[in-house]
């Protein structure tokens, strides 16, 4: 049998639901009040919908002593929200508006488990500058250039490899239109940046915040020219 895809649009297309969603596109795991305020519905109504996720296979559960928690299945579930996140976002004609308002929001965010925005796009064209990564044929790779480049920073490439995801991978950007860098190598900058303390999650929000001190080393560090 055919995979029914009309069940998964289903799934995502109900209002309700999509903010669930959203709120779960930071990677965090959230409970059923969590989510339940997030959409501004009951935690009874909010309870059906995280079952019919849950049964469609977009979301997974993980318990914790007594409490349950809500989370994307996986990465390809964010990139699928990511996608419709820029098609349902595309300017009408004679406009060039494109992506969140928030100017926090716009510069620097968590895409799932990578960075997103402004900064996120400005990091990806600074590493196919250097020769770091290159893109063929709408993928991107590492380059042995950028293998020495990434060891050289403490990175383990043979583990990040060992995983199903890809290690380097192009995720169209929400606000700006252009690539930021997805994949295992993508969370691996991201979480490097905040065992640095360059940079934290801003608590209820998809924002990063980094410090000036730690935005000049990030800048640094990966050779960006960013106008901050």
């Amino acid at each position: 049998m055919e995979p029914d895809i009309s069940l998964v649009a289903g799934l995502i297309g109900d209002k309700t639901r999509s903010k669930m969603l959203m709120a779960l596109m930071g990677g965090k795991a959230l409970t059923a009040t969590e989510l339940a305020c997030e959409a501004d519905i009951s935690a009874q109504t909010a309870s059906t919908h995280l079952s019919k996720l849950t049964e469609g296979g977009l979301l997974v559960v993980r318990k914790q002593g007594r409490h349950k928690y809500f989370q994307l299945r996986d990465y390809e579930v964010a990139e699928l929200l990511e996608k419709l996140l820029n098609i349902g976002s595309t300017p009408m004609q004679g406009s060039i508006d494109t992506g969140p308002k928030d100017p926090d929001v716009r510069k620097a965010r968590i895409c799932y488990d990578h960075l997103a925005g402004s900064l996120g796009v400005a990091l990806y064209d600074s590493l196919v500058a250097e020769s770091v990564i290159i893109e063929e044929f709408q993928s991107t790779k590492l380059t042995e250039n950028g293998k020495k480049f990434f060891r050289n920073l403490g990175v383990d490439i043979g583990g990040l490899k060992n995983t199903r995801r890809p290690l380097c991978k192009s995720c169209l950007d929400w606000s700006e239109r252009r690539n930021h860098l997805a994949g295992t190598l993508g969370q691996w900058i991201l979480e490097d940046a905040f065992r640095k303390k360059w940079a934290r999650r801003r608590v209820d929000s998809r924002v990063i915040d980094f410090s000036s001190l730690g935005l000049k080393k990030f800048l640094h560090n990966y050779r960006i020219s960013f106008d901050c």
